[in-house]
C-alpha cells in the first residue's frame, strides 16, 4: 500500500475551503485571545482565531499585524453581530445602582467606582471596516448572520465566512446569507452561547444532537464545537457527520494562550469539572467555572448586556493580576477535565490522533 501523507489524510471540505492543512479551529476567545496561542495553532496547520470583541480599528489592524508577523499561516479574525438587543443607552440612575451592586467587589481589590462611559462596547461598523482592510484568511462572526454587503466584501476580498448556529435554524439562516462554513456550537462549550433566532436559554441543543442535524439540513462544511478536548470527542465529531472541530478550552489552559496563570492552574484541577450557565459578569448567558460573583449576583442586581460585561471588566483584569479567581470570568466547556496537555502543539496532537 503506498504511503500516504499523515496531513493529506486528514484533509476535509474543511480543510479546502479554508486552506489549512488540517480540520482544526481555535475557539476565538473575547478578552482571552493571544496572538501566541493563535499562531501556534496556525503553524500547527489548523485554523487559528482572535477574538476582537471591545476592540476598534486601530486596535484591529495592529493585531492583525502582530500575527502576520507571528505566522505565514492562514488565520481568522472573529467579530461579534449586534443582535439588536444591546442596551446602549442607560439612565444614570440605573447606571449608578449597578456599581453598588459590585461595589464590593472594587472595594476588595482597592478601585475606585467607575463613571459612566460614553459607549459601553467598540463601534461594530468600525470593527468590520478595519477587519476587512486587514485581511485574515477567515471572519468568523458570532451572534448572528453578517449583512450580505458584509459578506459579498470579503468574499471580494478572498476572505472566507464563517458563522457560528446553536440551533439547526440558525445553521440555514448562516448558508442562506452566504457563509462558507458553519460552526455548530452545542451547549456544552465554554463561555457565551451565542443564539441569535431565539432566546440562549431555548436554544440549549447538545453538540452530540446538533451536530448530526446540522450536517443533514446544510451544504456547507459543518465545524463541531462543543464538549471537544481531545482524540475521542474529535473521531466522534467525524462520525456525526462533522468536517472539523473547533476547540476552545483544552486550547485555554495551553501556556500560550492569555488565561491568567490562576485561571489555567484552574482548568487543569477537579473544579474545571463543575460548571454553570450564568448572565453574572457579562449580562449574557454563557458558561464558565463557578465562583462568588456567579454565586452572589442574581436579577435585578445583574445589568443587561454589554453594561454588565463594560462594568465587572473594570475589576476582572485587576482580579486576573491578583490571581483572585473569585472575581475573574472562568469561561469553560464542559469537558474540562480532559484538559491534559501545557502546550498548544501537544493539544493539537492529541486531537488529531482520533482522525
Amino acid at each position: 500500500m503506498p504511503h500516504q501523507d499523515h496531513a493529506a489524510s486528514r484533509r476535509s471540505r474543511l480543510t479546502d475551503v479554508l486552506g489549512i492543512d488540517v480540520p482544526v479551529v481555535l475557539g476565538p476567545f473575547g478578552g482571552v485571545s493571544s496572538v501566541a496561542l493563535t499562531a501556534a495553532v496556525s503553524a500547527g496547520g489548523g485554523l487559528g482565531s482572535y477574538g476582537l470583541y471591545g476592540y476598534d480599528g486601530a486596535a484591529i489592524l495592529k493585531t492583525a499585524a502582530q500575527l502576520r508577523a507571528a505566522t505565514a499561516k492562514p488565520f481568522a479574525l472573529n467579530l461579534w453581530v449586534p443582535t439588536g438587543s444591546e442596551t446602549t443607552e442607560l439612565p444614570r440612575t440605573e447606571f449608578d445602582s449597578y456599581v453598588r451592586a459590585l461595589q464590593p467587589y472594587f472595594d476588595e481589590l482597592g478601585l475606585e467606582l467607575p463613571e459612566m462611559p460614553a459607549r459601553f462596547m467598540a463601534d461594530y461598523g468600525e470593527q468590520v471596516e478595519a477587519t476587512l482592510e486587514a485581511a485574515p484568511a477567515v471572519v468568523s462572526f458570532v451572534f448572528g448572520v453578517p449583512a450580505p454587503e458584509i459578506v459579498d466584501e470579503a468574499h471580494r476580498r478572498g476572505i472566507k465566512v464563517a458563522g457560528t448556529a446553536t440551533t439547526v435554524e440558525e445553521a440555514l439562516a448562516l448558508e442562506a446569507g452566504g457563509v462558507d462554513a458553519v460552526v455548530a456550537s452545542g451547549m456544552e462549550s465554554g463561555g457565551h452561547r451565542v443564539s441569535f433566532l431565539r432566546p440562549a436559554e431555548e436554544s440549549l441543543v447538545g453538540t452530540f444532537s446538533l451536530v448530526p442535524q446540522v450536517a443533514d439540513a446544510v451544504s456547507i462544511p459543518v465545524i463541531a464545537a462543543g464538549g471537544i478536548a481531545d482524540r475521542r470527542g474529535f473521531a466522534a465529531a467525524l462520525a456525526l457527520g462533522a468536517d472539523g472541530v473547533q476547540v476552545g478550552t483544552a486550547f485555554l489552559a495551553t501556556s500560550e494562550s492569555a488565561a491568567a496563570p490562576a485561571y489555567r492552574e484552574l482548568l487543569h484541577s477537579p473544579a474545571a469539572g463543575n460548571t454553570v450557565l450564568t448572565r453574572a459578569l457579562s449580562g449574557r448567558l454563557a458558561r464558565g467555572i463557578p465562583n462568588r460573583v456567579t454565586s452572589e449576583l442574581a436579577p435585578p442586581a445583574i445589568a443587561p448586556f454589554p453594561v454588565q460585561n463594560w462594568l465587572t471588566g473594570r475589576f476582572r483584569p485587576t482580579a486576573a493580576a491578583a490571581g483572585n479567581t473569585d472575581l475573574m470570568s472562568l469561561w469553560a466547556g464542559q469537558s474540562a477535565r480532559l484538559v491534559r496537555h501545557q502546550g498548544a502543539a501537544d493539544v493539537l496532537a492529541e486531537l488529531l490522533a482520533g482522525a
